[in-house]
């Protein structure tokens, strides 16, 4: 009879690895992975295996800045193959540091980086209407040449010039979802979906295709625990737990919600889209859809937060709340 694991996957921004107040030279983000590697240990330390969702906001655009500078001389690639680069790139540093912390505990557990392809629509809403800005800031005149030559979407941005902008699709399946269920299954750490994932589309003819977007990385963090039927879905976050009017003199803390609750809050406007909003919808899709329970909280409160001593925990009913 097979062994019945306890499953959690945990979803984290690229600025845990790059923070606006650092340079991001190669260093620093090492060091960013071994402290994140800390908290993914001792999550599996408390009997869960495990699955790591990260983003790449940060990276993907170095490196289209690294590109622009690079024009001249060496063709750049599409963002759907930076996605790839970054996953790869990212999934190296934090596979290394888990794998050392792991050692560290005497803990004999694999970890693996998967490169994930995510399927969107080609027909989704979002594709007519790209709002998500992404790589460098460019003069007026490079933007409209850039917009002619590669009929790039450009915006200007808060005076600092102008910015090519993608669409944000929802994610509708995890091509290697599967290969993930096995592997964590088999007692591996599995890292996948960096930045949401690689998009890409099914063409005319059935068959796979790369499109410049980017997939919202908390949406396929859901999905992928929908898929493989987690027992915890972890959100880090950039603080400690969700208020309602946050930022307010008023403000009040949210230790627990029921999805019921969450649904409520978010339809009147208490989580904007740019920040709690796709967070709170990917609990709710989560918890719909037959999962157990969500946590939002901040890196520096996950552990009082997984004892209940912190964090804001999503859950179905209110026979949940104890």
């Amino acid at each position: 009879m097979p062994i019945k694991r306890r499953l959690a996957l945990i979803a984290f921004g690229g600025n845990a690895l790059l923070p606006e107040n650092q340079s991001g030279v190669q260093g620093e983000q090492m060091k960013n992975a071994e402290k994140a590697a800390q908290l993914m240990v001792h999550i599996v330390r408390r009997g869960y295996e495990l699955i790591i969702v990260h983003g790449n906001g940060p990276q993907v655009g170095n490196l289209l800045i690294q590109m622009e500078e690079a024009v001249t001389k060496i063709p750049p690639y599409t963002l759907d193959i930076c996605n790839a680069m970054t996953e790869g790139s990212m999934g190296f540093m934090l596979e290394r540091a888990i794998t050392n912390e792991l050692r560290r505990h005497s803990i004999d557990k694999d970890v693996i980086t998967l490169v994930s392809p995510v399927l969107v629509d080609r027909n989704d809403p979002a594709f007519e209407k790209p709002t998500k800005p992404v790589g460098p800031f460019y003069s007026k005149y490079r933007a409209q040449q850039l917009a002619r030559e590669k009929k790039w979407a450009m915006v200007e941005d808060a005076g600092r010039g102008y910015r090519k902008v993608v669409p944000s699709p929802k994610p509708i399946d995890i091509v290697p979802k599967w290969i993930i269920s096995d592997l964590v299954q088999a007692g591996r750490i599995v890292i996948a979906a960096g930045g949401g994932g690689i998009p890409v589309i099914l063409n005319g003819r059935g068959l796979f295709e790369g499109v410049e977007a980017v997939i919202d990385k908390d949406l396929a963090a859901s999905l992928i625990a929908r898929e493989v039927k987690v027992d915890l879905f972890i959100i880090l976050t950039g603080i400690d737990r969700v208020y309602l009017d946050f930022g307010k003199p008023d403000q009040k803390e949210m230790p627990m919600m029921t999805i019921e609750e969450a649904q409520a809050h978010l339809d009147g406007g208490q989580f904007p889209p740019g920040s709690m909003g796709p967070k709170i919808r990917a609990a709710i899709e989560y918890i719909k859809a037959g999962g157990k329970e969500v946590l939002i909280t901040d890196a520096n409160h996950l552990k009082a937060a997984l004892i209940h001593r912190s964090g804001t925990r999503i859950v179905e009913s209110t026979a949940q709340r104890s």
